[in-house]
């Protein structure tokens, strides 16, 4: 229903465009009609008085004389100026058609986002809930082997976990929006790296995850739970659009000053169009592979604007032979002095 209401809005915007340069169309061929009917009058009236008066006998006396020549003159003059008010008028109308569509795609492009968000953000919060609700209910419901019971209470904590991760990303996801400032403090990030590989590796026994450092001092100043949540989410990223058993090569290098911290996988890749477009809140590369998989269309915002914060640049590279990287490079220093 929407989308045939939005048909039937853009249909009779195009409608009252044509109409509006239909109109003008017929308004400039008037005003050229009336301003050239003028210019006869003017030409024959002062034709009479220089006859009149005796100053001209012929044609070609009149069309020489310097009051038909200054006559003319203006005439030529007002054609100019009709065609240059034309024209402003329709590169105006041109551009102002232009800027009003953008606006207009832009918002529907938000209000889908935004559906969609609030579809997967529902689905992303009932699902652990409901898992943990299982297990809990289980629990108290029935006597189980000691076995069981960890397996369930292993299940529950890794939902837990789960649903942990998406509140704190909603909060720090509203908080970018109004006023995020880095806790400075002295970090380790090749420390902070290892810790987070090895978590994944117990997350995610059939993930391989592969690090290197090449490194002289990985200590820099920087907000730890906000690096911490930019690694997190590329990390969990790279393993969730990675089909079968992902590996995932984890790297971390000194250059010019900054640290270059890349997560590469072996994944689906991401089209060359669309990688400007996945730091943009709510989006999601947009093929059913990927649609597949769980997400809000945070993590990669969150990541950008953490990055952003700590002055330092993020790069989407395709892998080699298939699959993406992420690269980023972060100045060594105070933030505070830059």
């Amino acid at each position: 229903m929407n989308s045939f209401n939005n048909i039937k809005l853009r249909l009779l915007s195009y409608g009252v465009i044509a109409y509006l340069l239909l109109a003008f169309a017929w308004w400039s061929v008037l005003l050229f009609t009336k301003n050239r009917d003028a210019f006869y009058a003017r030409r024959d009236f002062l034709r009479i008085l220089l006859v009149a008066d005796g100053q001209v006998k012929t044609d070609e006396e009149f069309y020489q004389s310097p009051d038909f020549i200054a006559l003319e003159r203006r005439y030529r003059r007002q054609e100019w100026m009709i065609l240059g008010e034309a024209t402003v008028f329709v590169f105006s109308l041109v551009i102002g058609i232009w800027l009003i569509n953008r606006g207009y795609n832009k918002e529907v492009n938000a209000a889908k986002q935004r559906r969609n968000f609030l579809l997967s953000i529902t689905h992303e919060l009932k699902s652990p809930i409901a898992s943990i609700k299982l297990v809990l209910e289980t629990l108290l419901k029935r006597e189980l082997p000691r076995e069981q019971q960890s397996k369930l209470m292993n299940t529950a904590w890794f939902e837990t976990d789960r649903l942990h991760m998406l509140v704190e990303d909603l909060l720090l996801s509203a908080k970018l929006e109004t006023a995020y400032q880095p806790y400075l403090e002295p970090l380790n990030l090749s420390e902070l790296l290892q810790d987070l590989v090895y978590k994944l590796r117990l997350k995610y026994p059939a993930a391989a995850f592969h690090y290197r450092a090449k490194v002289d001092n990985p200590n820099l100043t920087a907000d730890k739970s906000g690096l911490t949540s930019v690694a997190l989410n590329l990390l969990e990223n790279a393993v969730k659009y990675s089909p079968g058993s992902p590996h995932i090569d984890v790297r971390l290098e000194q250059l010019n000053g900054s640290l270059l911290f890349e997560v590469a996988d072996q994944g689906i890749g991401i089209p060359d169009k669309e990688k400007t477009q996945i730091f943009e809140k709510f989006y999601r590369v947009g093929n059913e592979e990927i649609r597949q998989t769980k997400g809000t269309g945070l993590g990669l915002y969150i990541v950008e604007q953490i990055v952003k914060a700590h002055h330092g640049a993020i790069t989407v590279l395709n892998n080699e032979p298939k699959g993406t990287i992420f690269r980023i490079e972060i100045p060594v220093g105070d933030l505070e002095t830059k």
